[in-house]
């Protein structure tokens, strides 16, 4: 998917698949992470798309209920990562079916906010079923080398 999507290059592949297993490996059975996989009703061994929930807690935070009300929300989030679908299977309502089953999940175990990245081709789908843009920014550079720069100086 990384790959596809322009965001990582072939070689660093096998070390982010590894990486991502044992993440997995650990953060499942915490409960930290959860997914589902679609099939075809012929081939149940043949995975043709799957979507993953990232669970994390927030700063508990101001919140508006549907019906108006304000509350304090406890700061339970979802993250959906990990959204793909084969290219041969897309556009035939696999990932909208994924994504009504995080919803109805999400609204099951109480999630007060769930928010996701969206690759261009994915935002009509995301934006039809109630996501909108936010405000979040991102650093971009790289923090590892990062210095404080006073005013004034190059």
């Amino acid at each position: 998917m990384f790959t596809e999507i322009g965001s990582s290059p072939h070689d660093l592949v096998a070390d982010l698949e590894s990486r991502t297993c044992a993440y997995l490996r650990e953060a499942i059975p915490r409960g930290e992470y959860v997914a589902w996989l679609a099939y075809l009703d012929r081939d149940a061994s043949t995975i043709v798309a799957g979507v993953g929930v990232q669970l994390r807690r927030k700063l508990p935070f101001p919140r508006r209920r549907a019906d108006g009300a304000a509350e304090v929300g406890a700061g339970r989030e979802g993250i959906v990562l990990n959204v793909y679908t084969e290219p041969p299977h897309r556009r035939s309502g696999i990932a909208r079916r994924l994504m009504h089953e995080i919803l109805a999940w999400a609204k099951s175990v109480e999630l007060e906010s769930l928010v996701l990245h969206a690759a261009p081709d994915g935002r009509p789908l995301y934006e039809a079923l109630g996501f909108a843009a936010t405000n979040e920014m991102r650093f971009t550079g790289d923090l590892a080398t990062w210095q404080t720069r006073e005013k004034g100086s190059r």
